[in-house]
């Protein structure tokens, strides 16, 4: 009898694992297709080749917000500078591809509440960006 109950154990245990990668496989696929229907075609060769993308600012033409490609800290640039890293997550976990879409589309519709919400960490020094 006992045998049985880890056989049952370790079945339920596969089908979950199988269900999650199946799931999480589903949600990223789905989530490239927006990032490249949303992004254009020098924004995705720019995330591609670097790892991030640059928005321009709405309101300030000094002002860029690069994005990583993966869950990370947004780098806020002015005149070239880094500015601050802005740490803005959603509640629950989201595939790395709508991170970024998430990030675009807050920072183009509205960017004043994007910069109220996002924790700021202010550098030291201001640097000059040569990445």
């Amino acid at each position: 009898m006992e045998t049985l109950v880890y056989v049952l154990l370790g079945i339920i245990v596969c089908v979950s694992l199988l269900l999650f990668w199946w799931f999480n496989s589903s949600a990223d696929r789905r989530a490239r297709q927006l990032l490249r229907a949303v992004l254009t075609h020098e924004q995705y060769r720019q995330l591609i080749q670097r790892g991030y993308i640059d928005i321009p600012s709405p309101s300030d033409p000094q002002r860029v917000y690069r994005v990583p490609q993966a869950h990370g800290r947004v780098h806020l640039i002015e005149n070239e500078r880094l500015q601050a890293s802005l740490c803005l997550q959603p509640f629950d976990w989201v595939p790395d591809a709508d991170f970024v879409v998430i990030h675009k589309l807050m920072i183009e519709a509205d960017e004043e509440t994007y910069l109220q919400k996002a924790n700021r960490i202010v550098p030291l020094n201001a640097s000059r960006i040569t990445w």
